[in-house]
């Protein structure tokens, strides 16, 4: 499409946006916003999440790839998000291609699409992305004409179920290597070469998974008997090893309206080595790396100053387990609290709260501050390797009580392996429990509120339970009635997750390549935005399974320790033997402890992918 054709379609978009609902999710030009000359530009990429601009533009990942590509004078990134579909409508009535935030281009201009995945249920929608920007939405449909479609994020650990769409996954941290990946597409652009030949040139970078160069075969009860590899060495992931220097946006977009997270968000710290059993990005982000507080400080200071912003969050895994935390939030409040800034630790273990640190914060706001228990007994908790007690939570919420909050949320997961009924009675009784600590100092508050959100657990790959069954939406909701009848009170709270969503969620997330064509026949069939409640179309899925004569079930099962598991070509560092000795672990209820501070727990990460952790007081080198 020509320049001019394009800017056509951005006039003829924007007189008709009055039909769309939120109109501001499709016009671009937030403060920050970077639009480079598009026809002197040698390379072009459009970063793509499969989600609402919203949900799109607070994600940490794409902010940092779109500064890290942008900054490079010889290539452009701009962004793309799944449009809701009143506007999908519209592009349809107008037979126009969904075109980026900045340059109002079609993405089957450019020369790489570049997808965040971050929750499986978002797969259908990013189909819709690729067809609505006129790419073929099949990978062996495409020409040497087409963009390469990559993916990346954590679903990318078990990428198989979206094996037919993409040309490419990278697998880990991206931020030393996209330069790289950018460059090998741009000379391929001019060497006449066939997209084998990229594709092949690729796959020598850390990190890249060509889906094209392994062949999965099939037993005849459906398991995997072979994964076979076609050309090159298995996908091992990419690790940043300096994290104190790696690239981070100096600029921060700022939107026209409000998004999930609309704060500056600084990642303080990476990775995590507590060992949550359950917990897919404690296993994938190992080990862990920090930033020194000097760095984190100048950094806030121009973020603020540029943006206004008056929240900032200091994000990880577990943000109080920072070895310089109490400096960092003294620091810190002493530099932005005079300023009207808030800050807050969105990531707080447990044990590690204390009143110390919660009276860091007596003078920022307090809207509310998250615990995760996740589970109703200290047995279970050491099933989970949580390694934290009941006492623990009660002294940590008066702590948070005296300090001044007055809204408390507390996470909690049903479905965990050897869960009884004894564990849903403790979650019942750890809340009230907390609520009447909260009363006791808060004796007059109006504004007491405790609220427990249950969440089912979806087993995930490269976790110690990624063998473990999931739990039925039958048993789902029979818990879930549970603590309707049990957690009452007009200062009491309680959500939970949708069944159908969490079977979905579980289906996708050990999935194999089968599962390919269901998402392809359930897109086609109108599926999309599956991970909203008033979107989800759950008969029309299960009626896809049904004429393809596959049982979703099949996915949720327990899985025999000897069987192929479709991620099993994909490395992320985590030896098989360390995630086999943590599930036996589990079973006995017996705690691994945090290796930062404590013995190596052999998982093989730092060997593996030649790296180490950060000890207390150091930074990693």
């Amino acid at each position: 499409m020509a320049a001019k054709q394009s800017q056509h379609v951005w006039e003829d978009i924007e007189s008709s946006l009055n039909e769309v609902s939120k109109p501001g999710r499709y016009i671009g030009g937030e403060y920050n916003c970077k639009v480079k000359d598009w026809t002197t530009t040698d390379f072009k990429a459009v970063l793509a999440f499969p989600d609402v601009y919203e949900i799109g533009l607070s994600h940490l990942g794409l902010r940092i790839l779109y500064e890290l590509i942008n900054s490079q004078p010889d290539m452009l990134a701009e962004r793309v998000y799944a449009p809701w579909p009143d506007f999908q409508a519209l592009l349809h009535k107008k037979d126009l291609p969904l075109f980026s935030l900045e340059n109002k281009r079609g993405l089957y201009e450019f020369d790489m699409v570049g997808f965040s995945l971050q929750y499986e249920l978002s797969y259908t929608n990013v189909l819709t992305i690729l067809d609505l920007g006129k790419i073929p939405v099949l990978s062996k449909d495409r020409t040497e004409a087409d963009p390469l479609i990559i993916g990346g994020g954590p679903c990318t650990y078990n990428p198989e179920p979206l094996a037919d769409f993409f040309d490419c996954f990278f697998i880990g941290e991206a931020e030393e290597v996209m330069v790289d990946i950018c460059k090998i597409i741009c000379n391929w652009k001019c060497s006449g070469l066939s997209r084998s030949n990229l594709l092949d040139e690729l796959a020598k970078i850390p990190g890249v998974y060509i889906p094209s160069h392994f062949q999965i075969h099939y037993q005849a009860d459906g398991t995997i008997s072979e994964i076979k590899n076609l050309a090159g060495p298995e996908p091992v992931r990419a690790v940043v090893k300096d994290f104190k220097t790696v690239f981070y946006p100096e600029k921060w977009l700022v939107p026209y309206l409000d998004i999930v997270h609309d704060r500056i968000t600084f990642e303080i710290q990476r990775g995590c080595t507590r060992g949550c059993r359950f917990c897919q990005a404690g296993m994938i982000y190992r080990p862990v790396r920090e930033k020194p507080p000097e760095v984190v400080m100048n950094a806030l200071q121009n973020l603020v100053k540029d943006t206004g912003y008056d929240e900032l969050s200091l994000t990880s895994l577990s943000s109080a387990d920072y070895s310089h935390i109490q400096q960092l939030i003294s620091q810190a409040c002493a530099c932005f609290n005079p300023l009207g800034v808030n800050i807050s630790l969105p990531s707080l273990r447990i044990d590690s709260f204390s009143v110390d640190l919660a009276s860091k914060f007596q003078s920022a706001r307090k809207s509310s501050l998250t615990f995760a228990p996740e589970a109703g007994s200290d047995r279970l908790r050491c099933v989970i390797n949580k390694g934290v007690t009941a006492a623990d939570l009660l002294n940590a919420s008066e702590a948070a009580f005296k300090a001044g909050w007055q809204k408390l949320k507390l996470y909690f997961m049903i479905g965990l392996p050897t869960e009884t009924e004894e564990d849903l009675a403790g979650i019942v009784e750890m809340v009230e429990s907390v609520f009447k600590i909260g009363k006791k100092i808060h004796p007059k508050a109006s504004a007491l509120r405790i609220t427990a959100s249950i969440s089912t657990f979806v087993p995930k790959s490269h976790t110690p339970f990624q063998w473990q069954d999931q739990i039925s939406i039958e048993e789902t909701i029979k818990k879930q009635r549970y603590f309707q009848e049990h957690l009452r009170g007009r200062h009491i709270e309680l959500s939970w997750h949708d069944p159908q969503m969490s079977r979905l969620e579980g289906i996708f997330a050990r999935g194999d390549r089968r599962l390919g064509s269901i998402i392809y026949q359930a897109w086609q069939k109108g599926a999309q935005f599956d991970g909203w409640s008033d979107q989800l179309n759950y008969p029309l899925w299960m009626e896809v399974f049904a004429a393809s004569n596959l049982d979703p079930d099949f996915y949720i099962r327990k899985r025999s320790m000897n069987e192929i598991l479709p991620w099993a070509h994909i490395h992320s560092g985590i030896s098989q033997d360390f995630l086999k000795k943590e599930w036996e672990r589990a079973l006995a209820a017996v705690l691994t402890p945090d290796c930062r501070n404590a013995v190596c727990s052999n998982c093989g990460v730092c060997s593996t992918l030649d790296i180490k952790k950060s000890i207390a007081g150091e930074f990693d080198v």
